[in-house]
Order: C-alpha cells, then sequence, then structure tokens
C-alpha cells in the first residue's frame, strides 16, 4: 500500500525564506566568495599555511598532489585577493616565503564549517555502503 505524501511548499522547505532582493544579495554574494575560493587548492594552501610561513617547496610538501605550476598560479591569485603574503629575503640564494596575512583569519569559520560537514557527509557515505 502506498501514501500520497503532498511536496512540502517552496517556503516550509526553505529554513529562512528571503524576499526577491534578498534572494539576488546572497546570491551574489555566494558567487563572490566562490569566484574568490574556486578550485580545490585554494582552501587546502590556507589551510597549509595556517601553521605559519613556508617555502614553496615545504608549501608544496604539505598540499598533496598539486603541482608546481598550480601552487604558483594559485599563490598569485591568493595573493592578489589579500589572502597571502609573499616574502622576498635577500638571502643567498634569494629565500621566498609565503605566509598568511590576517584579512585571512576572515576564513576561519568557513573552512571550519566545512571541515565538520565534511566528517558528517563522510560518516554518512560510509554508513550508506
Amino acid at each position: 500500500m502506498s501514501t500520497l505524501v503532498e511536496e512540502p511548499s517552496l517556503v516550509t522547505r526553505l529554513h529562512n525564506p528571503h524576499t526577491e532582493r534578498e534572494c539576488s544579495q546572497s546570491l551574489m554574494a555566494v558567487q563572490d566568495a566562490l569566484y574568490v575560493l574556486n578550485g580545490k587548492w585554494k582552501l587546502p594552501i590556507i589551510i597549509g599555511l595556517s601553521t605559519g610561513p613556508k617555502r614553496f617547496r615545504e608549501l608544496q610538501r604539505t598540499v598533496t598532489g598539486i603541482t608546481a605550476k598550480v601552487l604558483s598560479k594559485e599563490l598569485k591569485e591568493l595573493e592578489m585577493n589579500q589572502f597571502v603574503i609573499r616574502n622576498v629575503y635577500t638571502t643567498t640564494p634569494v629565500t621566498v616565503e609565503y605566509e598568511l596575512t590576517e584579512y585571512s583569519s576572515s576564513l576561519d569559520d568557513i573552512i571550519e564549517a566545512l571541515r565538520n560537514w565534511g566528517i558528517q557527509h563522510r560518516a554518512r557515505i560510509l554508513r550508506n555502503e
């Protein structure tokens, strides 16, 4: 025997119903955030630098699987978006270190939320296998 279940209305499904304007603003803000943090490497690089400044090769070893070319590109974008500072020291040979800016700490809550969600999601998927 089957039961007919009515689909909940859109308002019922949303936790916080928004006006059309609020929805557009939210969408634009999320798109901006995704544009800045796009790809699979930016957040792992930020997490890799969270323990302190690192040289390029050291950071590449920390962020497993990233190529030098991709790491270089991602670091330039993170620097452009003010999450990373590139420090050049006039030693012989020249030493270059990367470190997080104070502004990068604005991502702490986002990273923590993603971490918690990832743990919960992995457990859910593994339970269903």
